[in-house]
Formats: structure tokens, C-alpha cells, sequence
């Protein structure tokens, strides 16, 4: 499993406003390319969210499907990617003061990504999921700064 923690400089309601807002997931998601579908009740649990990920030419279609939802505090999501598996990402919020820790827990779930678990891998997802949360934190603050 993967895990990364950021201090965001902004308040739980404030982080989440972003996560629940499923057409912005390309702003903060490393390696999105573009967002091809949003159901209309994301975050709620079953909701769906579709998105086209890689890097230049190669790229593949991702479906992630809301497993937990507690509103301003964790979210859950499956993430499928075929032929790769799925993953469980979980992300939880935390009060810190008037700021948020954010801790983001990735583990493969099924597919060819299970069987290459462990350090290598592990490794590869937590430099990317770090550059994931620094965007969020980035995003989440200049818009906190916006407001004040």
C-alpha cells in the first residue's frame, strides 16, 4: 500500500468542495488527460466518474466508482483501469486547526497490480500520488486565499 500525508493550508469543507466536485478531478488527478463523464449524484456512494489517463499517445479509459462517502471527512473510490486492475484509493480529511490533513491510501485490489505489490510499485504511486496532493493543496488554498 501506498500512503501519502499533506498539511493543506485550508479548511476540511473547503478540500472538499474540490473532491466533490467530480468534473474538476483533472485539475488535481496526475495523469488525467480529460473527464469524460460525471454522474449527476458524485460523490454519493455507487456514483460513477470516467477518465481518460496516459500520457501522450498511450492512454486508456478509468472508471472510479464511490465505495465510501462521509461528506468532509473520507471518500472511498474503486479504480479501474483494464487491463491493469482495479485499486481501492482512499482519502481521508482531517481538522488540523483550521487546516486539513489529507492522507491518501492506494492498494491494488485485483488484476496484474497485485501481483506486483510491494516496494517498486509502492514507490511509483507514492511520488505520483505526492504530486496528486501537492495540486490539490495548491488548488485548495489559492481558492482559499480567493475567498478571504
Amino acid at each position: 500500500m501506498a500512503r501519502n500525508r499533506c498539511l493543506i493550508l485550508s479548511s476540511p469543507s473547503e478540500v472538499w468542495r474540490l473532491l466533490s466536485d467530480g468534473h474538476r478531478y483533472g485539475e488535481w488527478v496526475t495523469g488525467t488527460q480529460r473527464v469524460l463523464a460525471v454522474d449527476p449524484h458524485w460523490p454519493d456512494e455507487g456514483a460513477r466518474l470516467e477518465v481518460r489517463v496516459g500520457a501522450g499517445p498511450l492512454t486508456l479509459d478509468d472508471t472510479c466508482v464511490v465505495r465510501v462517502c462521509e461528506p468532509r471527512r473520507r471518500l472511498e473510490l474503486e479504480a479501474k483501469a483494464d487491463p491493469f486492475g482495479a485499486a481501492r484509493i482512499a482519502m481521508k480529511l482531517t481538522p488540523w486547526g483550521e487546516h486539513t490533513l489529507f492522507t491518501l491510501d492506494w492498494h491494488p485490489l485485483r488484476g496484474p497490480g497485485t501481483r506486483m505489490h510491494g516496494l517498486p510499485v509502492d514507490y511509483f504511486v507514492g511520488v505520483r500520488n505526492g504530486m496528486m496532493l501537492t495540486k490539490l493543496a495548491r488548488i485548495a488554498v489559492s481558492e482559499h486565499t480567493a475567498t478571504v
